[in-house]
C-alpha cells in the first residue's frame, strides 16, 4: 500500500443507520478538530444536520446514506433487511468510488470510516469503527457466515476501532469480543460520548424520553409513550431524535417536547432527569453508562444486536429493560425504582491520548 508519511487531512464518516453513529463519532472529531488536524465530515440527511449543528466551521461533504428501513411488524424485519441487501451492497461500492475522487479533490490523507464498509482505499490509510465484530443472527451458522463477510470488509482498512472496554467486563459481549479478531489491528478505544459528566444537579425531570433509530419503529414507540405519559402525573421531557424535523406537538406543563436539542442542551437535560427511556442503541447505552444515569431500555423489536445488548446489561444491573410490547411507563417507573442499578464507574479521560496514538502509530 502506498501511503503519504505526513497525516494533515481527516475525513470522518459516520454511517446514516439512526444518529448514533453520528453522534459517538462526535468526541473522536473533537479530538482531532482540536489537535490541530484538518477535519473534513461526510454525510446526508439528518446525520448531517446533527454534525452541521455540531461543528458549523467544519467542511461538510454529502455523501449519501445507506437508507435502511425496518418493517412495521417483528416477524418480517429480517426478510425486510434481506430485500433491502443489494440496496445495500450498490452504496458501499458508490462510496468506494466516491471516496477517491475526493482524496484527491481535498487532499485528504487519512478517512475514519464509522460502519461505512467502502471507505477504504489503496491511497491512504483508513480505519473502521464498530462495535459489531460478531453480528447477531438468529441461527449460529448464519451469524458465522455474516461474521465472515464483515471481516473481509474490515480487512480492507489499516485498523479497527472497538468502542469498548478490553476487559471481560464490557458493555458489548460476544458483539465486540469475538473468539476470533480480524486480522488487521484491532484496538479497544473504550467507550466514547459526546457528554461530559458535571457536578450532580437537582432533578428537574422524572424521565428523560429518547426516541431514535430507523423509521418506522421510532414513530410507533413514539406513539406508544405518548399514550402512556397521559396516565402520568411526573415531569417528563420527550426529545424526538429529528433533527429535520418542522411538525410540532404540544407541550403541556408537565410534558416537555423538542425535536432536537444540540449535544450541550441534551447533556443538561440528561444529567437534570432522575431516569432516562431509550432504544438500547450501543451509542446512548454508552453516553448513559458515562453519565452514570439509571435507564429504562427498549429494544428495537427484532434488531437481534439491541435485543441482545439490553438483556446483557440488564443482567449486569447497568440498566433496566422492557419489551416494546410490554411497555407501560406507571409500572416501568415502579421496577426501576426497585431496581438494584449497579452502574459502572468510567474514566474517559484517556481517550484523546489513546485515539493521538493510533493515529501516530498509521502516521509512522
Amino acid at each position: 500500500m502506498e501511503q503519504k508519511s505526513k497525516i494533515t487531512t481527516v475525513l470522518i464518516a459516520p454511517l446514516d443507520w439512526g444518529l448514533g453513529h453520528a453522534t459517538r463519532c462526535i468526541p473522536i472529531i473533537r479530538i482531532m478538530n482540536n489537535s490541530g488536524w484538518r477535519v473534513i465530515l461526510a454525510a446526508d440527511g439528518n446525520t448531517a444536520t446533527l454534525l452541521k449543528n455540531e461543528f458549523p466551521d467544519l467542511l461538510l461533504l454529502s455523501l449519501k446514506g445507506y437508507n435502511i428501513y425496518y418493517s412495521t411488524k417483528k416477524w418480517m424485519l429480517p426478510f425486510t433487511i434481506l430485500l433491502q441487501v443489494p440496496k445495500i451492497l450498490c452504496a458501499i461500492k458508490n462510496e468506494h468510488r466516491w471516496l477517491q475522487n475526493k482524496i484527491d479533490t481535498h487532499q485528504i490523507d487519512l478517512v475514519i470510516s464509522d460502519n461505512r464498509y467502502g471507505l477504504h482505499s489503496s491511497k491512504i490509510p483508513s480505519v473502521f469503527i464498530t462495535h459489531q465484530l460478531t453480528i447477531k443472527m438468529p441461527f449460529a451458522w448464519l451469524e458465522n457466515w455474516v461474521q465472515k463477510i464483515n471481516y473481509q470488509y474490515i480487512q480492507k482498512f489499516t485498523q479497527c476501532w472497538v468502542p469498548d472496554f478490553a476487559d471481560t467486563k464490557n458493555i458489548a459481549g460476544i458483539l465486540s469480543h469475538p473468539k476470533i479478531l480480524p486480522k488487521i489491528p484491532t484496538n479497544y478505544i473504550g467507550p466514547l460520548s459526546r457528554f461530559t459528566t458535571k457536578e450532580k444537579v437537582a432533578f428537574q425531570y422524572t424521565f428523560c424520553i429518547l426516541l431514535s433509530g430507523p423509521e418506522p419503529q421510532r414513530t410507533i414507540l413514539e406513539k406508544i409513550i405518548l399514550n402512556e405519559i397521559a396516565t402520568l402525573n411526573e415531569k417528563i421531557i420527550l426529545v424526538r431524535g429529528k433533527p429535520n424535523g418542522t411538525d410540532i406537538l404540544s407541550n403541556s406543563d408537565k410534558l416537555t417536547i423538542y425535536n432536537h436539542l444540540s449535544g450541550e442542551a441534551l447533556n443538561n437535560i440528561i444529567q437534570a432527569s432522575e431516569y432516562i427511556i431509550s432504544r438500547s442503541g450501543y451509542t446512548t447505552v454508552m453516553e448513559l453508562l458515562c453519565l452514570q444515569k439509571k435507564s429504562i431500555l427498549i429494544p428495537t423489536p427484532a434488531q437481534t444486536e439491541q435485543e441482545y445488548l439490553a438483556e446483557k446489561l440488564h443482567q449486569q444491573q447497568w440498566c433496566y429493560i422492557v419489551p416494546q410490547h410490554h411497555f407501560n411507563i406507571q409500572s416501568a417507573m415502579i421496577d426501576a425504582k426497585q431496581f438494584d442499578y449497579q452502574l459502572p464507574e468510567i474514566n474517559n479521560e484517556t481517550l484523546s491520548s489513546t485515539i493521538l496514538k493510533l493515529i501516530q502509530q498509521i502516521n509512522n
